[in-house]
């Protein structure tokens, strides 16, 4: 089994919120579905580190969580800045099986346990250089970080984020005296789109590879980790 790792999707197949009209987006459903038809089977698992769907609303994400049901592996979704259809993990679950969603589940104080690995992690929250963030957003997902890596067993701990603990010129410390806490070694992380690739830090920094996985910087290519 394998695991693989890709970050928002934007799916706007039930809402009139087409990607196509941003540089390098077009025909990228197409593009996701044929690469990752290539390269996920069955048994594998996928990760979704955010803004997976433009839903606004649980009930209205119907045609974008069938389309990932279509696609081969189990799908493991956090939550991203514009996940808005997002509300608590029990009804999440609840909908995604009343719905026949078998293939989906939610990433959200709780680790999944994969060949060995134990896949964590959670939103985080935004930062920028010079400028004060959100200490209450902030802490809650912190307690969120650590409610995830605490339910890690002995294997690997594997973090995924949606936003960036840190870029070319600023950082989270908060977020990355978590994953060095917990002795993480590998954090993938999504958000950033277009130019904004350009400041992504990419590789080791402080014994943590760190790795970009939103969908436009992977070429719409799920990333085997």
């Amino acid at each position: 089994m394998a695991v693989f790792a890709i970050g928002d999707l934007h799916l706007s197949l039930g809402t009139d919120k087409p990607m196509d009209v941003f540089p390098g987006w077009k025909g990228y459903k197409e593009k996701l579905e044929r690469s990752w038809n290539a390269l996920v089977r069955p048994e594998d698992t996928v990760v979704l580190a955010g803004d997976t769907s433009w839903a606004m609303k649980l009930e209205d994400t119907g045609a974008d969580f069938a389309f990932l049901q279509s696609l081969p592996g189990r799908k493991l979704l956090l939550k991203g800045n514009h996940d808005y259809w997002w509300c608590t993990k029990a009804k999440m679950d609840r909908y995604l099986e009343q719905q026949g969603f078998t293939s989906l589940a939610i990433l959200h104080n709780n680790s999944f346990s994969v060949e060995g690995m134990a896949l964590c992690g959670t939103r985080s929250w935004l930062f920028d250089a010079g400028q004060p963030h959100d200490e209450k957003v902030m802490n809650r997902e912190l307690g969120r970080l650590r409610m995830s890596l605490d339910a890690a067993g002995d294997g690997e701990k594997v973090v995924f984020l949606h936003y960036p603990p840190l870029c070319s010129n600023a950082q989270a410390p908060e977020v990355v005296a978590v994953l060095r806490e917990y002795g993480v070694k590998r954090c993938f992380y999504g958000h950033l789109h277009g130019t904004a690739i350009r400041y992504a830090v990419q590789g080791m920094r402080d014994e943590i590879e760190y790795r970009l996985i939103s969908a436009d910087a992977l070429g719409f290519c799920p990333l085997k980790i």
